[in-house]
């Protein structure tokens, strides 16, 4: 029988944990992690090519990125639809076919890019939400020295209207609406190895073979 694909995709609450949940996640289920170092293009006059190859051969770890990015990239190094190479919009596109070829090729987890609407009705799709309350998520990123405390709370709102805008953007959707995700979790709840837990349980329940 052949083995059922299983395409997690996670949004998640500016400093939440939820990147962090994703990579164990994907190495515990021994998938391929994609975030936005791997997703993220370069809008330099050098083009989407270089980036990208670049991104597939640092980053990826497998050959499959590689294979999809010079597929799709004719060899004068603009995307086959449009004229307006950096335009975010068309970068979008070309982002969003690079997750739907992924996803139809490998079992993965794939970080933020809007996945979760991008591969709406695709086989073996879990979409997960991770979220945490705001002192836990200041402790956070303090303790990883990305933000000082007194400038933490503000970050964080920016971060998450930055990514409730690109959502809604995109998708015409409210990026924190339940009805976007099959499971949400609290990370201050649960930290990050008993969310993982969580999510393998559901897993299990959904069917999934892990």
């Amino acid at each position: 029988m052949e083995e059922r694909r299983l395409i997690i995709s996670i949004g998640r609450q500016y400093g939440s944990g939820g990147s962090e949940v994703g990579a164990k996640l994907a190495e515990e289920l021994g998938v391929n992690f994609y975030d936005k170092n791997i997703l993220r293009m370069n809008s330099d006059e050098s083009g989407i090519k270089e980036s990208y190859f670049h991104l597939a051969d640092e980053k990826a770890g497998n050959k499959l990125l590689y294979k999809i990015i010079s597929g799709m990239i004719p060899e004068k190094k603009a995307p086959s639809f449009g004229a307006d190479l950096v335009s975010a919009d068309n970068l979008f596109r070309f982002q969003s076919e690079v997750i739907r070829k992924l996803a139809a090729e490998e079992s993965c987890v794939i970080i933020g890019r809007c996945a979760d609407y991008v591969l709406d009705g695709a086989e073996g799709l879990v979409r997960i939400f991770i979220y945490s309350d705001m002192e836990s998520r200041i402790e956070r990123i303090v303790r990883k020295g990305i933000a000082a405390k007194d400038d933490a709370p503000k970050m964080i709102k920016r971060m998450d209207r930055e990514r409730r805008d690109y959502y809604r953007y995109y998708t015409g959707k409210d990026w924190s609406s339940a009805e976007n995700y099959d499971i949400m979790i609290n990370t201050a709840k649960l930290g990050i190895d008993g969310t993982i837990k969580a999510i393998k349980n559901y897993l299990i329940l959904r069917g999934f073979e892990i």
